[in-house]
């Protein structure tokens, strides 16, 4: 819920800071609901009690703009507090066939809003998990609807796979989405931020069994290859291996 009052007071004694990171002149925070208790309904209350028997948390992405502007998913925005603008510009004709065909190739809304000003920007709360990511210039090539905010200096594209084998069997298709720039970058997560395993590649390969790679630098070579040498192996035992490695 939110109240009028002069400034935001979203649950600030019911939620903890799990994860935060300072961009050029903003600041993204995962917000972490310690407890809920309302509910319409006995259904509901129900719910929210095994909820939070199993351990299960609600999660919410709080974003501080200082003159600044940030990229979100469409539909994600919950509310905002103080001088924030929506720019909805898609660049003209010519952006916007880049954002429809970004939509086709990856699964992504083809309008991320940009919002411009100073102020606090509340995403919709959830239980599911988050990645918060920092490029230096670099790039991220990340599974087909993870993204989900992005500092305004952050570009958000489309990648090509480059190998026949990671497009045709890898189970992420042909295209995945890019982000790249100077910035932090909001990604949805399938586990929690903890679980996920970071590698770093020093002029070797990885090799992840089935679609377990959620996110992987620019610069590294991803392919599908069989589990096996065999194609016999293969078809017995069902699996393919995704295979990473440094690019030359």
């Amino acid at each position: 819920m939110t109240s009028a009052t002069g400034a935001p007071n979203h649950g600030e004694l019911n939620t903890t800071v799990i994860a935060r990171l300072e961009g050029k002149s903003s600041l993204v925070e995962i917000l972490q609901y310690n407890e809920l208790r309302g509910s319409e309904d006995i259904r509901g209350a129900q719910n929210l009690f095994f909820a939070q028997q199993v351990g299960l948390r609600l999660k919410q992405v709080r974003i501080t703009l200082r003159d600044s502007d940030a990229i979100i998913e469409a539909g994600g925005l919950h509310f905002m507090h103080g001088n924030i603008n929506l720019d909805n510009q898609v660049g003209g004709l010519g952006g916007f066939m880049k954002k429809m065909a970004a939509n086709v190739m990856t699964g992504e809304a083809t309008f991320k809003p940009r919002y411009r000003g100073t102020g606090h920007i509340y995403l919709e709360p959830t239980f599911g998990h988050f990645l918060l990511i920092r490029l230096e210039g670099d790039e991220a090539i990340v599974e087909k609807q993870m993204f989900y905010a992005a500092e305004g200096t952050v570009d958000v594209g489309v990648a090509m796979q480059k190998h026949i084998s990671a497009g045709a069997m890898g189970g992420e298709g042909w295209f995945q989405t890019s982000v790249r720039g100077v910035g932090w970058c909001v990604l949805n997560s399938p586990v929690p931020a903890e679980e996920v395993v970071r590698i770093t590649l020093n002029n070797e390969k990885l090799s992840v069994d089935g679609t377990f790679a959620l996110l992987r630098k620019g610069k590294i070579n991803f392919k599908v290859e069989k589990s096996t040498k065999s194609l016999f192996g293969t078809a017995t035992n069902g699996r393919l291996r995704s295979t990473a490695s440094p690019a030359n």
